[in-house]
């Protein structure tokens, strides 16, 4: 630690602080452009300017220099800095006129309008004119990609968007070339960005030279309703903010989370809206005469109370698709069982996991933050960075600290940070577990390892060999402990770890997803399209979902339900985090909450379910399942049930492990509906095709 003096004010830091951090934790405000807490210092606006008592006799840039490097009395008085005396005022109101030399007067037709920094702080440092009379400068809009919107002009050279994409995202896409006034940041090639977090620079750009090229011209921000809720595009849980106007939404925003995602989030969270507004259910259908015919709620229950009626409670089978809330899979296991079923599955891929092996054989056990902590890391069947982009940025901020050695068993690929690629499948995984390999001893040596292990590895066959296979191997290393547990599943489905929790599985250990579709004469399906269908032996599908996708397709009556943004649900994310997501608008037309759909149709069905409200509904969730209660709580699992899951070895087939995600931008309905995810679903198999050429 170390004590300063800022304005007066004594304070202790610790010693790895910035003169900037200092005087922000002594209450100064100061000013800045380049800097940012997650990103390398570059130093390069000036704004941040302060004086050092006893230091050189000119302002110095807060932000390069550290509270080590300043000197105390001769009589060991803490150094002292000062914010706001006459030097700092008139040195900051000079960097501010250089910086608006060149900057444009786009302010009212610019989006960044509202939010910009560069506008806080010309209020507060700006001068009424200005005394530069020549041309501005002016530089040609780059393409980056469907975005990312450049207006180059408004660019002040700060490098924030540089720095993130190389540091944090792990590929260096953006630069500054040129010297002087021909300096300018662009893609080199001026080719469109491919990384699954570049979204990230618009948020980072404290003026308009970066801004989201889909919201471009649509809303001013104080015109949004701003709602805090969860991402469910994958099993991360970011935090997220979802602004709406009126019942649309316009745009998908991060928000500070630090054990989770800290303030990134993927393009596919950010970008995804609209989606939510096209390909919409918003009226019930049924099928007659082989088409789909809209039709009343009454009339789409009464079609459902004549297929269930005489079916056997054996015969009928649901399944829950990836996005689902913990509450309308409680609802809809409910109703099963009053109808005599325990054919229902949330594991729509039959992925091998089962809640009777314990919590923790199904948890991404390390924890998201916890990925800091480990000092080896061994990847199954896994390609985090198009799985859980978001968590793979955490990987690689490990992995840039160093004493981090990275193994991987499966496709490989780019994953944004250096490793060794073990082997493609289970023979290199039975090498390991036999004891063989000299990444083995790298795994050993190391006092936190951490092995992941992906839905690929998982969605197979033997994928309870693998995952038993993967336990005794995180056994053997030390990976399980009192203190640490290394094993760790990594999830895609956003439903997956509360539908597991909720035991949201066959009664029929033999039973998988895919059984229970061939199999049932009357089949529920909520929001499930990631399964095939073309097997489907139901003589009756019912789809509860909000788009018109592969499960609607295939039913004969459709109920229209919510969005994730258009509901209050909880879900758990892959490290078994309780969250909730709250509701930001109302479902169009005649689409009603996921839960409430099935309430009504109990009633109609005879069956009616002990709850009126979702109050009621979470009430009856907490008494049967009480962690659902905890929110932001980890229910840790027990580490005894990894030794006992690793000790269940089986055969392991010879094929090679592949991820579960092919295309990052494609993976649900409403990315699927999305125009946007689209465009760059087809850029990114255009540059791979090249790459591959």
């Amino acid at each position: 630690m170390a004590k300063l003096k800022v304005d007066g004010v004594e304070i202790e830091v610790p010693d790895h602080f910035t003169l900037l951090q200092a005087c922000e934790a002594a209450g100064a405000e100061v000013p800045r452009f380049c800097f940012h807490e997650r990103l390398s210092v570059a130093g390069n606006c000036r704004m941040c300017l302060i004086e050092v008592k006893g230091g050189p006799p000119k302002p110095a840039a807060s932000c390069a220099m550290g509270v080590r490097d300043v000197r105390g009395g001769p009589n060991g008085e803490p150094a002292e800095i000062f914010t706001k005396t006459p030097m700092v005022k008139k040195a900051r109101e000079g960097v501010m006129e250089f910086l608006l030399i060149n900057h444009p007067l786009d302010c009212p037709i610019c989006d960044q309008g509202g939010e910009c920094d560069l506008q806080d702080q010309a209020m507060a440092y700006g001068i009424a004119g200005s005394r530069y009379a020549e041309n501005k400068r002016a530089v040609e809009d780059k393409y980056i990609g469907p975005l990312v919107k450049t207006v180059m002009n408004r660019c002040i050279h700060c490098t924030r968007c540089v720095r993130f994409t190389t540091e944090v995202a792990g590929i260096s896409e953006l630069g500054l070339i040129g010297r002087g006034e021909d300096a300018e940041i662009t893609t080199y090639l001026e080719q469109a960005m491919t990384s699954e977090l570049q979204g990230n620079v618009v948020d980072l750009c404290p003026v308009g030279a970066l801004t989201s090229k889909p919201f471009a011209f649509t809303a001013r921000p104080w015109e949004l309703n701003k709602t805090e809720s969860i991402d469910v595009m994958d099993a991360v849980g970011s935090a997220i903010r979802v602004d709406t106007r009126g019942r649309e939404v316009m745009r998908v925003m991060p928000r500070v989370n630090e054990a989770i995602n800290e303030e990134w989030i993927s393009d596919k969270t950010r970008f995804i809206w609209d989606g939510l507004r096209t390909q919409r259910l918003d009226r019930p259908y049924v099928r007659v005469n082989g088409r789909l015919q809209p039709a009343s709620w009454a009339e789409a229950f009464s079609a459902i109370r004549n297929a269930v009626t005489g079916v056997s409670g054996s015969k009928i089978g649901a399944i829950a698709g990836d996005l689902a809330s913990v509450e309308e899979m409680f609802a809809l296991k409910s109703l099963l069982a009053s109808l005599g079923s325990t054919n229902i599955d949330c594991r729509q891929d039959g992925t091998a996991l089962d809640p009777s092996n314990g919590r923790a054989s199904y948890l991404f056990n390390a924890t998201i933050e916890g990925i800091e902590q480990a000092d080896a890391l061994l990847i199954v069947g896994s390609n985090p960075r198009l799985e859980a982009a978001v968590l793979n940025a955490r990987i690689r901020k490990r992995f840039r600290r160093g004493g981090f050695p990275i193994g991987v068993i499966g496709e490989g690929g780019e994953l944004r940070y250096e490793y060794d690629y073990l082997g493609a499948g289970t023979d290199t995984l039975t090498d390991l577990i036999n004891g063989n390999g000299a990444f083995l001893e790298k795994l050993k040596a190391a006092s936190r390892p951490l092995i992941i292990i992906g839905q690929g590895a998982l969605a197979r066959p033997d994928g309870a060999a693998v995952l038993a296979g993967v336990a005794k191997l995180a056994n053997d290393v030390g990976a399980v402990s009192a203190e640490w547990n290394g094993f760790s599943v990594l999830h895609t489905a956003a439903s997956r770890v509360g539908g597991l929790d909720l035991g949201f599985v066959p009664a029929d250990k033999s039973a998988n997803a895919a059984s229970i579709v061939a199999s049932s004469d009357v089949l529920f399906l909520l929001g499930a399209d990631e399964i095939d269908l073309s097997k489907k032996g139901a003589a009756f599908t019912v789809y509860i979902g909000s788009h018109g996708d592969a499960g609607a397709h295939a039913a004969d009556v459709i109920l229209p339900g919510a969005t994730y943004t258009e509901k209050s649900g909880i879900w758990v994310n892959t490290e078994g985090r309780v969250q909730q997501g709250n509701r930001a608008g109302f479902a169009p037309g005649d689409a009603r909450e996921d839960w409430a759909i099935l309430r009504a149709l109990s009633d109609a069905l005879g069956h009616k379910l002990p709850f009126d409200s979702l109050g009621a509904l979470r009430a009856k969730l907490f008494e049967a399942y009480p962690h659902f209660a905890g929110l932001d709580e980890i229910a840790a699992g027990d580490a005894g049930e990894v030794v006992k899951l690793g000790s269940a070895l089986g055969l392991l087939d010879r094929a090679a492990f592949a991820s579960s995600v092919k295309d990052f931008y494609l993976t649900n309905p409403i990315a699927r509906a999305s125009a946007v995810m689209a465009e760059c679903s087809a850029l990114a198999r255009n540059n791979f095709k090249a790459a591959a050429e």
